[in-house]
């Protein structure tokens, strides 16, 4: 290789960060608050929720990401969103596809180890250079060892969530979605369905992903399994005049003697977390779409919000991709 022909791949490979992987290899494990930690430095306290659902959560304005199991945050590190023209898009995502020892297929092979893809379009979580600013092409570039730790937790169809403002989860327990005051008696069916994706997952069992989409807009609700669509029908909503709220709720268990299943819920916009369980109780779906719903059930479904219309075409705006790679 040339000297020219070197230097343009030393650019291409700096300017993903991946010519300067030493960076993020050095990173630090460290044992701060997660709003303590400085740039190349990550927490890890798996033993602080031992089992449940996972929730990652990125937060731009801050260049961190936080790590939740059953609500519980569990790690933390700083990361290298999108730079200026390149800018990470924010929303719910799903993990779509893990590869460790993933390469570009834009940047000269470059590689980006430790890879969950959230977009078929190129964004991933993966390891990367950390200059202390955003300074990708709009992955999120984590630490070396933090990469390595969080790949081997995950799975496809988790959900990620990117936030431009400071999100993190509150405790939320509500009849929800199929289990509104109108309906209590189907609290058996979910709580049963719930108590057994438990199991199945204490057994590694391979289990379903199932997301449920809610428009406000269009007063509808969308079912997806996996990358599938496979129920769609319509929901009401109390005092529809107001916005239902830009947010995302996690089922993380049932409470039989109350009869309610509780969720982890966050919000990806700028709703005051007061509202999360307020708003998720203004949902009623219609018989057969709850039916639908209840039957898919299990612990770690999740439930989106969104103000937006359901349209593929909102799914997948460059600022609010609710699910990519579903149509």
């Amino acid at each position: 290789m040339n000297v020219t022909r070197r230097r343009l791949h030393e650019i291409v490979l700096g300017s993903l960060g991946l010519g300067a992987l030493n960076s993020a290899a050095s990173a630090q494990l460290v044992t701060k608050y997660a709003e303590e930690l400085q740039n190349g430095e990550f927490n890890w306290f798996p033993e602080r929720s031992s089992g449940g659902p996972l929730l990652i959560i990125v937060s731009i304005p801050d260049q961190k990401v936080h790590v939740y199991r059953n609500g519980i945050r569990i790690a933390a590190s700083t990361c290298s969103t999108g730079k200026p023209g390149h800018s990470t898009p924010t929303g719910v995502f799903k993990i779509l596809q893990k590869d460790k020892h993933h390469r570009s297929s834009t940047y000269s092979n470059a590689p980006m180890p430790n890879m969950n893809r959230l977009t078929w379009s190129g964004i991933a979580l993966h390891a990367g250079n950390l200059p202390g600013y955003p300074a990708s092409h709009g992955c999120v570039r984590l630490p070396m060892e933090f990469s390595e730790r969080l790949f081997g937790i995950t799975r496809t169809g988790m959900t990620v969530v990117i936030a431009d403002n400071k999100s993190y989860p509150s405790e939320v327990a509500h009849p929800g979605l199929v289990l509104g005051d109108y309906a209590r008696h189907e609290f058996g069916g979910v709580d049963a369905a719930v108590k057994r994706s438990q199991y199945s997952e204490s057994r590694a069992a391979p289990q379903r992903s199932t997301s449920l989409v809610v428009s406000g807009k269009d007063q509808s609700l969308s079912v997806f399994e996996d990358d599938q669509l496979v129920a769609q029908g319509k929901v009401s909503i109390r005092d529809a005049h107001r916005p239902i709220g830009e947010n995302v709720h996690t089922l993380t268990g049932t409470d039989a003697n109350r009869q309610q299943v509780r969720w982890s819920s966050a919000s990806h916009g700028k709703q005051d977390k007061a509202d999360l369980a307020a708003d998720l109780g203004r949902i009623q779906a219609e018989p057969k779409m709850r039916e639908e719903v209840r039957k898919r059930m299990h612990h770690g479904a999740t439930v989106v919000t969104t103000n937006e219309s359901s349209t593929p075409s909102h799914r997948s705006a460059r600022d609010f991709v609710v699910i990519d790679g579903i149509y």
